[in-house]
Formats: structure tokens, sequence, C-alpha cells
């Protein structure tokens, strides 16, 4: 393992979540649709989730619609 990968390791920055389980995921992801953020494709493409599940998680219907074709 290079110095500079030690370094990144040592300074936690791929610690960013931990352990992170499919619930966690799906609400993190409606957490984030609630602030109108876009950086939820790698959490719905990671965990595979689908537009049910982040609508039973409490996102709404036109939040869920508008990521378009990456939700099946």
């Amino acid at each position: 393992m290079g110095k500079a990968k030690k370094r990144s390791l040592h300074l936690g920055i791929y610690d960013q979540f931990g352990k992170l389980t499919r619930v966690e995921a799906v609400q993190l992801v409606v957490d984030k649709l609630k602030k109108n953020e876009n950086d939820v494709y790698g959490l719905i493409t990671l965990f595979g989730l689908s537009a049910e599940e982040i609508l039973e998680g409490g996102a709404s219907y036109e939040s869920v619609k508008g990521l378009g074709g990456l939700l099946s």
C-alpha cells in the first residue's frame, strides 16, 4: 500500500458511511430528495433501490418520478 493511500485511510476519507444498512440507505435517499439534493444516484445504484421502496420510505411521487429511468 502506498503512502497516499495509507494517509487517506488514516484520515478517514473512506469512512463516510461506515456500515450502512438498506433501511438506512432508503432513509438517507428520502432525506436528500426532500432537501432537493441530487447526489442520490450512487446510493440508489449501489443498493439497487426500487421506486416502491423509496416511496414507502416517505419520498414524494414527484421527486421519485423525477429520477426517471434510474429506478425500475
